[in-house]
């Protein structure tokens, strides 16, 4: 398996792993026993990684798609969207606690 292939991959693995915490958030969310105000601002955040979650899947089709010249770049796009979108998901964590 080349690693380009081996990188793809684990991107993939990772975006289903955020799949799952989104979902488990989107569970909390739905059973909190919080006020409007704290539900929405939940409700903002799980859309905010739900739109970074399609970033990243958008970046690996580039990646899937691209040229062997072009890879190395878009590769490094998508390592700094992986980054933002980790950043996103433990503020969002730290919100439903």
């Amino acid at each position: 398996m080349s690693d380009r292939n081996a990188y793809e991959q684990k991107l993939r693995a990772k975006l289903d792993e955020l799949q799952a915490e989104v979902d488990k958030l989107k569970a909390r969310a739905r059973s909190a026993q919080a006020d409007a105000t704290i539900k929405q601002e939940q409700e903002q955040e799980i859309d905010k990684l739900e739109a970074r979650r399609e970033e990243m899947r958008e970046k690996l089709d580039e990646l899937r798609h691209s040229s062997d010249d072009a890879w190395d770049d878009i590769k490094a796009g998508a390592e700094r969207a992986w980054g933002t979108l980790s950043e996103s998901l433990e503020k969002a964590r730290s919100r439903f606690k």
